[in-house]
């Protein structure tokens, strides 16, 4: 029975180990997220470039939207 358990237990040991090896050695989707990571550093830039623009273009959609919606329901 001890045998059954210390063979389990060293199996178990032996797939926990090569998991954490593949996660830290296994480098699919790295690259991945490196341009993920570049792209929304572009993204923050441009709204932060742009802000008071994109600022003006919510206020004149916001009241557009509430314009109609107050046409729609009178």
């Amino acid at each position: 029975m001890m045998n059954r358990v210390d063979k389990w237990i060293w199996t178990a040991q032996w797939k926990a180990k090569n998991l954490v090896k593949d996660f830290f050695y296994n480098e699919e989707g790295d690259v991945n997220i490196v341009s993920m990571v570049v792209l929304i550093g572009i993204a923050v830039l441009l709204a932060v470039i742009f802000k008071n623009n994109i600022k003006d273009l919510l206020d004149v959609l916001f009241k557009a939207i509430s314009g109609n919606a107050e046409k729609a329901v009178s």
